[in-house]
């Protein structure tokens, strides 16, 4: 089967799922991919409050991008971790998001953006991109976020 007749498949089994899925079943769905969100990006904040470095960075896909303005791009868990290793040395923590938008992109992902801010500093996230995995979980694709001060 060439490209162009797998696409059309692929988007045509996508329409037939959505049409074939009843509103209450839809709301099922998009309620428990925002509980997964929820409770991912709070372990998250968990981690990170208590100093946890290794267990913040499990909460990323293996492949992840962490943008950090203005600081750089951090590809992969190894180089995520090493960010996040260093900024808990140096006593960072307490974080604390506000204004928290979560928007549901999709049937697999979730977009929040929010200011954030922490013992030693401040700014804002434009978008943590989390997206479910086969076994349910929420990880991190995206990070991008500004430091203010």
């Amino acid at each position: 089967m060439n490209f162009l007749k797998t696409m059309i498949l692929a988007i045509s089994l996508v329409a037939i799922n959505s049409m074939a899925q009843s509103p209450s079943d839809k709301a099922a769905m998009d309620h428990q991919i925002l509980v997964a969100v929820a409770e991912a990006s709070k372990a998250w904040k968990d981690a990170f409050n208590t100093g946890d470095a290794k267990a913040a960075t499990a909460l990323y896909e293996e492949d992840a991008i962490m943008v950090v303005k203005p600081f750089g791009t951090y590809t992969g868990r190894d180089e995520i971790l090493g960010f996040w290793t260093n900024l808990i040395e140096k006593g960072f923590d307490d974080v604390v998001y506000s204004d928290t938008v979560t928007t549901l992109i999709d049937e697999e992902s979730v977009r929040i953006a929010a200011d954030w801010k922490m013992n030693k500093a401040s700014g804002v996230i434009t978008n943590e991109l989390w997206v479910i995995q086969s076994d349910g979980r929420a990880l991190l694709r995206l990070d991008y976020f500004e430091v203010a001060q």
